[in-house]
């Protein structure tokens, strides 16, 4: 239970064409190196300068009136649930079919985890959200799934209609819109990572929490310092989620130089994986549609024959994944939340016909010609 990750790595460089690339992704660190420089110079390293401008730059990336950095973005999950009294005997309404730290934070913050299944385009169907709502449901998570909005609109009503709070697992994306609207627009709070794998990615874990309401913002505030107010005095008891000055160094560098192209070729190469791929009836693709802005963090696509399609795709070349094989609700870990196989039959199809493909701002136009080649004549023979 050490590392797991370092065969992985290791195997997949062997790839010609990889779902990572970090090494490429700060090619030009030599660059990123001069502001950390100065920062050693400064001996500024936790809550300093730098992590002051990052907050006021994305707060006007992403419309909200504050961003709170914190040390990842499962943290800005946790935080987010905290800061709302979320506690022991709630329940926040999320979905199944999403990555653990989802579901693990509401958990950890000693609440209970309630599930409604997906709809075809790994969102949260919003028609099934009522039919779970009890005295102890206190928000509503949804997940913006691979950067792509859910019905944020009707969340949104749901949500005043019973007085409840909106988290909105914003962790793939950034940048994403709903009806030309920043996310933040549609609840109270929006969460953010930036791991080395996000769209918007640092060189270790950090993320930040947006939102505009001054109340929430200044419990987050301290509850990510200890509850500090000044070096000897806690207001409240709190926690450790600092962002780094040295990664904020690196997050600010993103954003000048890099994340407008990152959100603009990964959204060209989608679009190029669509046009290729819509011809093939063995390949369900998302229907896309022009009041959603999809930043793809992940490009999905749903086929039969899933598990042979991606070990002939690894056979040639290109590191095929699965996001995600096993549904939160059939985790060793949900046992105790008692929801069985069946259950929510969408998220268990598509855990079982889901493919993710690369579609980061190296892959070229001729890998996602090869890509689809490759799945066009996989279905043509078998």
């Amino acid at each position: 239970m050490k590392n797991y990750l370092k065969k992985q790595y290791k195997k997949n460089r062997k790839l010609r064409i990889n779902h990572s690339y970090l090494v490429e992704q700060f090619s030009d660190y030599s660059k990123i190196f001069k502001e950390i420089e100065k920062i050693v110079k400064k001996g500024d390293y936790t809550l300093g300068q730098k992590v002051d401008e990052f907050e006021k730059k994305f707060a006007k990336r992403t419309g909200a009136k504050f961003v709170i950095a914190v040390g990842n973005g499962t943290d800005a999950l946790y935080l987010s649930l905290k800061c709302l009294n979320i506690d022991r005997g709630d329940e926040v309404i999320t979905i199944p079919y999403t990555f653990v730290s989802t579901v693990g934070s509401i958990v950890t913050a000693g609440a209970k985890p309630v599930f409604v299944d997906i709809k075809e385009d790994y969102n949260i169907d919003e028609k099934k959200i009522e039919s779970v709502i009890t005295k102890k449901t206190k928000a509503i998570m949804p997940v913006i799934w691979a950067g792509r909005p859910c019905e944020l609109d009707k969340i949104k009503i749901i949500a005043k209609k019973y007085n409840l709070k909106i988290i909105q697992d914003a962790s793939q994306a950034i940048d994403s819109r709903f009806k030309n609207k920043q996310l933040i627009y549609f609840g109270d709070i929006c969460t953010y990572s930036m791991h080395p794998l996000k769209n918007l990615n640092i060189w270790g874990d950090g993320g930040f929490i947006a939102t505009n309401n001054k109340r929430i913002a200044n419990k987050l505030y301290l509850l990510r310092n200890h509850g500090l107010i000044n070096r000897n005095k806690s207001k409240i008891f709190g926690y450790n989620s600092r962002l780094d000055t040295i990664q904020a160094v690196v997050a600010n560098y993103k954003l000048k130089n890099k994340l407008n192209t990152i959100t603009k070729k990964r959204i060209k190469n989608a679009h190029l994986f669509d046009k290729l791929l819509k011809i093939n009836p063995n390949v369900k693709i998302m229907k896309r549609f022009p009041h959603l802005k999809e930043v793809f963090h992940i490009y999905h696509i749903n086929v039969k024959k899933r598990d042979q399609l991606q070990q002939y795709l690894i056979k040639n070349g290109v590191d095929a994944k699965v996001h995600y094989p096993i549904p939160i609700h059939l985790q060793p870990a949900a046992k105790y939340l008692k929801y069985k196989k069946g259950d929510f039959p969408l998220a268990e199809e598509m855990a079982n016909t889901s493919m993710s493909l690369p579609v980061h701002e190296f892959i070229k136009e001729s890998d996602i010609k090869y890509v689809a080649n490759l799945i066009n004549n996989f279905f043509k023979y078998n």
